[in-house]
């Protein structure tokens, strides 16, 4: 009776793996196929103890449940030699089921869980060293949408597909999945549980939600200045157009307007090339000091303007391997906003420290600084900590995101440090040998 019990449970499990592949085959990718082998080992750990199938492979089958058969005894040794090959086979299932980045839930009738990973485990709050296994799911959580899936295919045998949120501060999001399970070994068709799996598209909600903020701010960055130039050429059209007191300053107000929108889609089309890989960073000796100055150069007016003095603090012996051109304009963004987010009699200091591997370049204003609270966004795209100054000052929100992309793109990192009142530093840090 024990081979024949070991017989049907070999023709079980392939039962539950031709369901499973019936259940999933036909979703996206090839997760039906995953899911299929890891059900598939899944079961087999669940029909054939380890023990038990080892000692029965290294052991002759009784011949006489086999008897009337032929040759119930080579039967019987094919049978043992077919369990030594499977053994290997399910503990690789084994292995596959843990692996699994989803989450999977089988559950029976009852909502009882029979068959989990260690990938819902995390999903429902439970320790690498605890199971799911034999807990009601209505124990596990309070997730409505959860228990409305797997009910739904329980109770109605509906394949579902809905989005679970969790409750978390950091909240995750999944693409949940739940189909009925039901034998074809069965006659009555009914239905015995049900099969979920969790996909975890917290990255793909975080993405998506990054590019609605990057279309909705493109969107109102773009009309501020289009608003702003169709106002004052429609005044032109209506009575000013011969009036020189007036049409001239509207005609600069056009112009600057125009430039801001001409400088935003440079910025927006140089930072998607940059996150694209499509820059080419060409590394070389660089003489930093040198590159400083012709920084300080091009912004000399404009610190003149507002009152900033300019120190470049850095040896004429330090050389650093960089692109020329990238690494100037990353200082020109930095030294640009130390200089407009300055206060009237302030100062900028660029310098430059050797840390091991590493090559840190820091601009220092003497500003109001930044609360703690904008720091771990500073370098998102449209990011502002007075959208309104900003603006007003000609800033784009670009300006350091494009530094950060830069820096990654020569192996660097990019960091600031503030106190409110007494001014930031921003700091590029660059592999040194390149």
């Amino acid at each position: 009776m024990a081979s024949m019990r070991l017989i049907m449970s070999l023709v079980l499990c392939g039962v539950v793996a031709l369901a499973v592949a019936a259940l999933f085959i036909r979703q996206p990718g090839t997760a039906g196929v995953v899911l299929l082998c890891a059900l598939a080992g899944a079961a087999a750990a669940r029909l054939w103890p380890t023990r038990r199938t080892s000692n029965l492979a290294s052991s002759s089958l009784p011949t006489t449940v086999l008897s009337g058969t032929g040759n119930a005894k080579q039967m019987a040794s094919a049978v043992a030699s077919s369990l030594s090959e499977v053994l290997p086979a399910h503990e690789l299932l084994e292995a596959m089921l843990h692996s699994m980045r989803e989450g999977l839930l089988v559950v029976d009738a009852d909502m009882r869980v029979l068959v989990s990973n260690p990938a819902a485990g995390e999903i429902f709050g439970v320790s690498a060293d605890a199971t799911l296994n034999a807990r009601r799911l209505t124990d596990l959580t309070h997730n409505q949408a959860v228990l409305t899936a797997f009910s739904a295919a329980l109770l109605r045998g509906e394949r579902v597909a809905v989005k679970v949120e969790t409750a978390e501060a950091d909240k995750r999001a999944f693409d949940l999945r739940v189909a009925p399970f039901e034998p074809r070994a069965a006659s009555d068709r009914k239905v015995r549980g049900a099969i979920g799996v969790f996909f975890d598209i917290t990255r793909l909600e975080r993405l998506e939600r990054v590019r609605q903020e990057f279309l909705s701010n493109v969107s109102h960055e773009l009309r501020t200045p289009l608003t702003a130039i169709r106002t004052f050429v429609e005044t032109l059209e209506a009575s000013a157009l011969d009036d020189p007191t007036h049409n001239r300053r509207f005609l600069s107000i056009i112009d600057r307007n125009a430039a801001r929108m001409h400088t935003l889609i440079d910025d927006i089309l140089e930072l998607s090339a940059i996150e694209a890989g499509t820059v080419t960073v060409e590394r070389a000796s660089v003489p930093l000091r040198s590159l400083v100055n012709e920084v300080f150069a091009a912004l000399a007016a404009q610190a003149t303007e507002r009152g900033v003095e300019l120190h470049n603090e850095i040896g004429a012996d330090v050389f650093v391997q960089a692109d020329a051109r990238r690494l100037e304009q990353m200082l020109t963004n930095l030294t640009d906003n130390a200089i407009k987010f300055n206060r009237a009699d302030g100062s900028v200091r660029v310098r430059y420290e050797r840390h091991g591997a590493r090559a840190r370049i820091t601009v220092a204003d003497t500003g109001e600084g930044i609360a703690p609270e904008h720091i771990r966004r500073i370098f998102e795209r449209f990011y502002r900590v007075d959208r309104a100054r900003s603006r007003a000052l000609g800033g784009t929100g670009l300006g350091l995101a494009i530094v950060k992309h830069l820096a990654r793109a020569h192996g660097g990192e990019t960091s600031v440090q503030s106190t409110l009142g007494a001014g930031s530093t921003f700091t590029i840090e660059l592999p040194h040998d390149g």
